[in-house]
């Protein structure tokens, strides 16, 4: 109920002489949320809650079947007229409590009504269930039982010490995957592969059945109640669910926020406990298992189970922390208010909203989870279209249907029938006809900027291939990378030992042969010619040496820009004979070689580009004009650089079998753009950057379409 109505109301003459009261079996408990007293009605049989504030629990408890609802009205107006709760807001009040089944009627006649109300109950909990075929629940036993059993086991596991245990655990398995990075990265690349699956889902199971119980346990402790687990079908695969809504009456927020996290929690104890059998275990299925454990406790857990615009554990912990039950049908309540009070102008709208704090946080919440909703169910449409597109046909049109048909059909009975609107209905129509009109016409009649972006390097089309003509180790960079050079510069200095000992031994070789030489001038004649010939090979053979020791220094042979990023990363390597080490380019004459996808590349061969410039990666501030771009006719698959693809930190995919990262996983073509050089960008043979096309302007809903089109035409070929 509202915290403020109408004192009058038209159909006050419809509940005014019923005589009702609650229901014998409903319990009544009061809570304080946010700073304010309510009072919370639970009806044991099926476990539901209804939260009523003070003035509208004073105005329930007095309902008796010797008194008349007129009656009960009248005299809690005569007691408190400015708390009391007005006509319109009685009518609300008794409509939600009659169809939650907590009215009791002394007339029998009533009876028929309710077995009418549970018919219509159960009905529209069927169609719930229908229209939310990805997420289908079936209940399949009642745990509470078992969880008294196991009760005073795990009561030493919830509370400070087991907190100290789970800390140290989790402390201690981050340790061991921060030790093993390196293993952990390289084993989540097979985490899909077929072999796998299995182990996956096996993990799954395990994880998300130790989760629920986790929620269970903790809400057994706190003194609720679990009467319902079963088997939750999420995207037609199966996972355990239970029902914690008995944790509601919890008067702590602390303690519901707790049943909440309680499933996170133990997915990352049981993260741990895997990491450590994952640590210590060898090659093997268990270890693949522990492996596979790890992964989804942690992944799960930080991705949706912590999500709170999923109604998933984040959802019920924001609402707790918050102080907000139903935080998510309450947004949209706060939401349709708005478009009431300020788009209708229904002037008699009131938020559910407690404050200008909790104004905030619904209107929040509301439009992005609603837009979360939707990019979360297209996702899941795709990914079950991409395993059986025929599923995904038949999902893709619940959805249209669900989101689009559906609301526009009760929309439209809303406008023509509601009462509320009776008054401004006028209004509303030509709103709502208006706001659809500036849609239509910003969507698809204004015309918008239309650009698509082909990733690239920059190549020099004059350049020259630093080589080493001798072996050896790289000793020092001379010259940077990226300075300019001229013919003849030292650029590097290398060393090699062993040419040093082979010189330093043809030398003494050399002298021991010019001492014979000397020898046999004064006594054997006879052997003077073979010594002369012995000491010019020896002359010939340091000449040599000679040569090799002047080719460790690498000189420039062109004038330009010498190009080696990484040649400080050599520095203390080996470097073999004839090795390319670097480049000296001509900065004076660049393109851009570009990679354009076969979607994208019918808009080359249509001639609607307008513009073309090129935008170098660390340097966006400065667009590069382009004199003239060629089209390659004719697909290709091997890159321009491995930059470009992702072993090289692009965004191409690449294939796995390649290990030079270079050959595409699907033909592109490939374009030539000659750019006109400019003295604020820095331009370098091998920089990677983007080509960016500009396209004639189209309406974003054109756009939009083209690009779903080449979406279906590449992943389903449609």
């Amino acid at each position: 109920m509202q915290k403020a109505g109408k004192t009058f109301s038209e159909s006050w003459y419809r509940v005014a002489d019923l005589k009702v009261s609650l229901h014998p079996s409903v319990q009544v408990s009061k809570r304080r949320f946010r700073g304010e007293i309510w009072y919370m009605f639970r009806d044991p049989f099926n476990n539901q809650f209804f939260r009523l504030r003070s003035e509208a629990h004073d105005f329930v408890i007095r309902l008796r079947s010797d008194r008349t609802v007129s009656e009960v009205w009248e005299e809690c107006l005569n007691r408190d007229p400015d708390n009391a709760p007005g006509q319109e807001d009685v009518i609300q009040l008794l409509t939600q409590l009659y169809f939650a089944n907590l009215l009791h009627f002394e007339k029998p006649a009533d009876s028929a009504k309710l077995f009418e109300r549970y018919r219509k109950r159960r009905q529209r909990e069927m169609q719930s269930k229908l229209m939310s075929i990805l997420f289908m629940r079936l209940p399949l036993f009642d745990p509470d039982n078992l969880l008294k059993q196991l009760m005073p086991i795990f009561r030493l596991l919830i509370s400070p010490l087991g907190a100290l245990l789970w800390l140290v655990s989790t402390g201690w398995a981050i340790k061991l995957v921060v030790d093993r990075f390196d293993m952990a990265f390289d084993q989540v690349q097979g985490i899909l592969a077929p072999d796998n699956l299995f182990l996956l889902y096996l993990g799954l199971i395990v994880v998300k059945t130790i989760h629920e119980f986790g929620h269970a346990l903790v809400c057994r402790r706190y003194g609720g109640e679990v009467h319902t687990m079963g088997v939750m079908l999420l995207v037609f695969t199966p996972l355990p669910y239970m029902d914690a809504t008995s944790s509601w009456a919890f008067r702590s927020r602390w303690e519901r926020a707790l049943v909440g996290a309680a499933g996170m929690i133990m997915e990352i104890f049981v993260a741990a406990i895997a990491t450590f059998v994952w640590a210590y275990s060898g090659e093997g299925t268990l270890h693949s298992l522990a492996y596979n454990i790890m992964f989804i406790a942690s992944v799960s857990t930080v991705l949706f189970n912590g999500n709170p615009l999923l109604r998933f554990d984040g959802y019920y912990i924001l609402s707790d922390l918050l102080d907000i039950p139903n935080l998510s049908s309450r947004a949209m309540k706060h939401l349709r208010h708005l478009v009431e009070r300020y788009a209708f102008g229904y002037k008699e709208s009131f938020s559910p909203a407690q404050g200008r704090r909790e104004t905030v946080y619904l209107t929040i919440f509301a439009i992005l989870s609603g837009i979360y909703r939707v990019i979360v169910f297209s996702g899941i449409i795709f990914f079950v279209a991409d395993k059986f597109l025929l599923a995904g046909m038949i999902m893709a049109l619940i959805g249209v249907v669900t989101w689009v048909v559906v609301p526009l059909y009760k929309f439209f009975i809303y406008l023509s029938t509601n009462p509320r609107l009776a008054r401004t209905r006028m209004r509303a129509v030509l709103v709502s006809a208006g706001f659809l009109s500036l849609l239509v016409l910003f969507l698809a009649l204004i015309p918008f900027p239309d650009r698509f972006r082909a990733p690239g390097v920059m190549e020099t089309m004059q350049y020259v291939q630093v080589v080493n003509d001798a072996p050896g180790y790289l000793k020092k960079v001379i010259v940077p990378s990226g300075r300019q050079v001229s013919p003849g510069m030292a650029l590097l200095e290398m060393h090699d030992r062993e040419l040093e000992l082979e010189t330093e031994a043809v030398i003494g070789q050399k002298k021991e042969t010019e001492a014979l030489i000397l020898k046999a001038l004064n006594k054997e004649t006879a052997d003077l010619e073979p010594l002369q010939k012995r000491l010019e090979s020896i002359d010939a053979k340091l000449k040599d040496l000679e040569l090799q020791r002047a080719s460790l220094t690498v000189r420039a042979r062109e004038a330009g820009i010498w190009v080696a990023p990484r040649i400080n990363d050599l520095v203390g390597s080996w470097l073999d004979r004839g090795g390319v080490i670097g480049q000296i380019v001509n900065e004076r004459s660049f393109r851009f070689s570009a990679v354009v996808s076969q979607d994208e590349a019918a808009e080359l061969f249509v001639g609607g580009i307008s513009k073309v410039e090129v935008r170098i990666y660390g340097q966006g501030e400065t667009n590069l004009a382009v004199s003239k771009f060629r089209i390659i006719p004719y697909r290709q698959e091997k890159l321009p650089s491995a930059a470009l693809g992702w072993r090289g930190g692009g965004d191409l995919a690449v294939s796995v079998k390649d290990e030079t990262g270079t050959r595409a996983s699907e033909p592109f073509f490939q374009i030539y753009a000659d750019i006109v050089p400019t003295p604020e960008v820095l331009l370098l043979h091998g920089m990677s950057g983007k080509l960016r096309f500009t396209l004639k302007p189209r309406p974003l809903l054109f756009q939009w379409g083209h690009l779903f089109r080449q979406m279906l035409q590449k992943r389903y070929q449609l």
